[in-house]
């Protein structure tokens, strides 16, 4: 049994799947999943568990290059547009609109589903290389 990090077997082949520039995306639990893209979801309940949980644990686990968000999180969804300024101070954050951003999930490998309830928080990680 593993010990440390992602348990989820299927996060965890996910991840070691995983190449430079390939995408993943961490979904409230009403963004719609493309047809054709693998839906992991860890919902349980509304709120959990939460997106910041979600996307804090994977940016722990992956070499993430870059983040992409809705724009609208900024002004509709101050505590999550905040923890990702902080979480990924490091990386540049692209906003774009909604619409593009759901059109942008469909390059996704997949779309982790949270329990997440508030509106915009959503969040697309793109991969990087540890050397």
């Amino acid at each position: 049994m593993k010990k440390h990090g992602i348990l989820n077997s299927h996060i965890a082949k996910l991840l070691a799947d995983f190449g430079h520039t390939d995408l993943i995306a961490i979904a409230d639990a009403g963004l719609p999943v493309p047809d054709g893209v693998v839906k992991i979801d860890l919902s349980l309940q509304a709120g959990v568990p939460a997106f910041r949980d979600v996307a804090g644990l994977l940016a722990e686990e992956m070499a993430v290059e870059k983040v992409i968000a809705a724009s609208e999180i900024k002004d509709a969804n101050h505590k999550n547009a905040s923890f990702l300024e902080s979480r990924f101070s490091e990386q540049p954050i692209e906003y774009i609109p909604h619409e593009e951003f759901k059109r942008l999930t469909q390059k996704a490998k997949a779309v982790i589903r949270t329990g997440e309830m508030t509106p915009y928080a959503n969040c697309i990680l793109q991969a990087g290389v540890i050397f």
